[in-house]
């Protein structure tokens, strides 16, 4: 954790916003209608198809040249470094600094550090200067991987499938903290959620009741190299407790699922886990209390005119 905290910038689509915040509540506990968010907790900003990048928190002033003044002490030796300002867009009220301006910024500070400047070739540090509500900061710069952009080609997939974006969103909202956590995705179908919760490190297991698409999801996993257990079955014979269960409710061309077998899953998740998060193209709410949970927070995630909900169920 970094004394001074953590610096967040994040970007997202309009039909996004709602997803996006509530997967910010789930990794900090509260959400920001802007772009930019500050906490204590640490996340890889690669875990989020919405971060760009987590600032470090090393100093602080009311000024850039309190900033430089306090540059100057931190020594990095012969290491290499670049500086960037991640004031590219507005960041809350604070306004966009134009282009030649964030160079000068740039040049200034990294004239300050002690070290071996790199503008070429990735070095080995990468520092980051934010004008953020009239007050400078100053720390270690994490860019966001798009990590989840890779996984887009599978080798098998569905029209109906979560896009990877909403997939992920949905796997760190299921398990934000992943230390000591078990998860299963108990209707895995092409394993969507669950390629992109293992590449994640999240401890998740998969299950269908399909063989043939239990087939494609085992595929997929291996496709990325990732490592993970689906089994063959229906969700009556999950065994084991979980802390959470991730459940897209199975439909597409091939699935008339009915309301009774919809009700008859939530009630067997119920059964081995305490925590339940549902995505569902229907209003399900009724059947969500009959089987013994409460919801708790809740969003819609939108592709177009196509609309899903997103239930944390507990």
């Amino acid at each position: 954790m970094s004394d001074l905290g953590f610096i967040y910038t994040y970007t997202q689509h309009t039909d996004e916003h709602d997803l996006c915040m509530l997967e910010m509540r789930s990794f900090f506990g509260f959400d920001v209608t802007s772009t930019v968010l500050r906490s204590s907790i640490k996340i890889d900003p690669s875990r989020s198809a919405f971060m760009k990048e987590r600032l470090d928190v090393m100093y602080e002033s009311d000024s850039l040249d309190g900033i430089s003044q306090q540059v100057e002490q931190y020594d990095i030796g012969n290491s290499t470094f670049r500086v960037v300002s991640l004031n590219t867009t507005d960041l809350d009220l604070t306004k966009k600094i134009g282009h030649p301006e964030r160079r000068k910024i740039e040049r200034e500070i990294g004239l300050r550090i002690n070290g071996t400047p790199d503008l070429v070739y990735p070095p080995v540090n990468t520092f980051g200067i934010v004008l953020l509500d009239g007050k400078w900061y100053f720390g270690k710069h994490v860019e966001s991987e798009s990590v989840w952009f890779l996984h887009q080609k599978k080798p098998h997939m569905y029209s109906t499938a979560l896009s990877t974006r909403v997939a992920r969103a949905v796997a760190n909202i299921a398990v934000p903290h992943p230390e000591g956590v078990r998860a299963i995705d108990p209707c895995c179908g092409i394993g969507t959620v669950l390629v992109e919760a293992l590449s994640m490190g999240i401890n998740i297991v998969g299950r269908d009741i399909n063989p043939r698409v239990v087939l494609g999801s085992r595929k997929n996993i291996a496709h990325f190299e990732l490592v993970g257990s689906v089994d063959v079955g229906p969700i009556a014979e999950v065994v084991d407790d979980y802390d959470v269960a991730i459940i897209d409710m199975p439909y597409n061309l091939f699935t008339h699922i009915t309301p009774e077998a919809q009700l008859e899953i939530l009630k067997e998740a119920r059964r081995f886990t305490k925590k339940v998060i549902v995505v569902t193209i229907e209003t399900i709410d009724h059947m969500v209390e009959e089987a013994g949970f409460v919801i708790t927070d809740r969003c819609v995630a939108k592709k177009g005119h196509f609309i899903r909900q997103v239930l944390v169920c507990e």
